[in-house]
C-alpha cells in the first residue's frame, strides 16, 4: 500500500515528498555509479515524486541515468531515469537513506533485489551482491 513520505539531504537544502509502497521492496546495483556510491533506493513513479530546492544533474555512462544531489552538502538524494530502459517508461529512484520518516525494520523486512547494471544486465541479480 502506498503512503506519502517526507525526505531530503543532509543539509535540508534539497527536500522532497514521495509516494510509495516500501513493503513491494528496495533496490541495489552493482553499476559504477551505484555501486560507488553504495545507492540502495526505492522506486516512484515521476508523478508520485515532488522535490523542492536546487539539485545538482551528475551524468554517467549511463545516457538515460540522471543522479541528483544536493550542491550544498554533496548527498545523492535520487535518480531520474529516463526512457528507453528496461522498464520502457519514466521513473525515479529515490535515496532510502534520504526517507525521514521510516523505520529502519521497514526497510529491511520487504526484500531487496539486486541489479547487475556493471554488466548491462539489468534484470538480472549480479553474482556477487555483498559489497552493495
Amino acid at each position: 500500500m502506498k503512503s506519502v513520505h517526507q525526505g531530503g539531504c543532509h543539509c535540508g537544502a534539497l527536500r522532497f515528498a514521495v509516494e510509495l509502497d516500501l513493503s513491494a521492496g528496495t533496490a541495489k546495483c552493482n553499476c559504477t555509479y551505484c555501486a560507488k556510491s553504495r545507492f540502495w533506493l526505492v522506486q516512484a513513479e515521476p508523478e508520485d515524486f515532488r522535490v523542492s530546492g536546487e539539485a545538482t544533474d551528475y551524468r554517467g555512462r549511463n545516457p538515460v541515468a540522471h543522479h541528483f544531489f544536493c550542491p550544498r552538502c554533496g548527498v545523492h538524494v535520487y535518480d531520474q531515469i529516463d526512457a528507453p530502459n528496461l522498464l520502457g517508461r519514466r521513473y525515479v529512484n529515490v535515496s532510502v537513506a534520504c526517507l525521514e520518516d521510516v523505520d529502519v525494520a521497514e526497510l529491511v523486512a520487504p526484500p531487496v533485489a539486486y541489479c547487475d547494471g556493471l554488466n548491462d544486465a539489468w534484470g538480472s541479480t549480479p553474482e556477487e551482491t555483498r559489497h552493495l
